[in-house]
């Protein structure tokens, strides 16, 4: 798996913020933060940004469906320090987004995650309702122009 581009190690991509708690029970065998842990995490993460929107999909008639999943560790991470999640949109399609995040421990980006997300109604794939839309516009990564040195 390629690394992420360094612009995504940056908090400054992200419009959403969130924390959380590293608990003892994470600490893997190797003395840091289990993977799978993280994954948890970053699972939180989505979910609360998710309710920044504004919206939630059983009030649209929808599900919302992890259709994949990509997670690079970037750094170690340890017990007890805390994370800062930061979140925003990768992608948009017809029926999909990517939520794209990042997880920092003492200023330092140590995993990145970028979750494709689906929506279906009875009938499957619904298109994404146009207010969602919107919300989500308003949330996209905010990559830094090139500098030019």
């Amino acid at each position: 798996m390629a690394k992420p581009d360094a612009w995504r190690l940056d908090p400054d991509a992200y419009s959403f913020v969130t924390s959380m708690d590293t608990r003892f029970q994470d600490i893997d065998t190797m003395g840091h933060i289990n993977n799978v842990a993280i994954s948890g995490i970053f699972e939180t993460a989505r979910i609360r940004f998710h309710h920044h929107l504004g919206r939630h999909p059983q009030e649209q008639g929808v599900r919302w469906l992890v259709a994949g999943l990509a997670l690079n560790f970037v750094e170690e991470s340890h017990f007890p320090y805390p994370f800062e999640i930061r979140c925003g949109i990768g992608h948009i399609g017809r029926t999909s987004w990517t939520v794209s995040s990042a997880a920092f421990q003492k200023g330092l980006c140590v995993a990145t995650c970028d979750t494709t997300v689906v929506t279906h109604g009875a009938e499957g794939r619904r298109l994404i309702d146009p207010s969602l839309r919107e919300a989500m516009e308003l949330n996209f990564l905010r990559q830094p122009a090139e500098r030019v040195t």
